[in-house]
């Protein structure tokens, strides 16, 4: 017998819809969502969408101001550098401690096969996930789970910074992840390491110069609600 499908309850459906919504460049950080614009465009209530709201807050990818509604999180420049940092210490070390079978470098291929799709068919947000996936399967490898939990909620932090840094670096990030995976599996670890070093803070500085640049369209924060 067959166990019955439990469909996603409706903050999840909630968050997914908002999520991708915003990786999509539905706002930018001028730019505020409200529980009731929200309940009208998804059709539900007020409270899993106050819900949807605080779980993407405590990710890292919105603000919340009471009575007021939701913003884009803003990040400074160090806080950017920071969390790359973070990110490369992460990853290294998982690059080390990982023990790379061949059922490993084949999940890692997979993923490189998903990007390419992706990036070909100019789709954001699942290229995005690929690439998460990718980094992430490295550290599941380690059988480290304080390590792959740790980078899995930083990925959470760098989603806005990947929706940036997709249109800086994706063209290149394939050829890259495919070295990687080459090193690894002819067991060339500090190759791996040196690739991954490069990739990441290639990416950050991308970032961070985009980041220092000047708004020539400065306005008002409060000058247009996302409705």
């Amino acid at each position: 017998m067959k166990k019955i499908r439990v469909p996603e309850n409706l903050t999840t459906q909630a968050y997914r819809r908002i999520r991708e919504f915003i990786l999509e460049g539905g706002m930018d950080d001028r730019e505020r969502l409200t529980e009731e614009f929200l309940a009208g465009q998804l059709g539900i209530s007020k409270s899993p969408i106050r819900e949807a709201l605080t779980r993407l807050e405590t990710e890292g990818l919105l603000r919340i101001e009471p009575r007021r509604g939701a913003y884009l999180r803003k990040y400074t420049t160090k806080e950017a550098e920071d969390l790359y940092g973070l990110r490369e210490a992460l990853e290294l070390h998982a690059i080390r401690t990982a023990n790379i079978t061949p059922q490993v470098v084949e999940v890692l291929r997979g993923h490189l096969e998903h990007m390419r799709e992706h990036y070909h068919d100019n789709t954001k947000i699942p290229w995005i996930e690929e690439d998460a996936a990718f980094h992430n399967a490295i550290a599941e490898a380690t059988g480290n789970k304080s390590l792959l939990n740790a980078l899995e909620n930083l990925q959470h932090q760098l989603w806005l910074f990947r929706r940036t840094a997709y249109d800086l670096s994706s063209s290149n990030a394939v050829v890259v992840h495919e070295e990687i995976v080459n090193a690894l599996e002819r067991g060339d670890r500090e190759r791996a390491v040196q690739l991954m070093h490069e990739h990441i803070t290639y990416s950050c500085r991308q970032l961070v110069a985009v980041m220092s640049q000047p708004r020539l369209d400065a306005k008002p924060s409060d000058s247009k609600d996302v409705a």
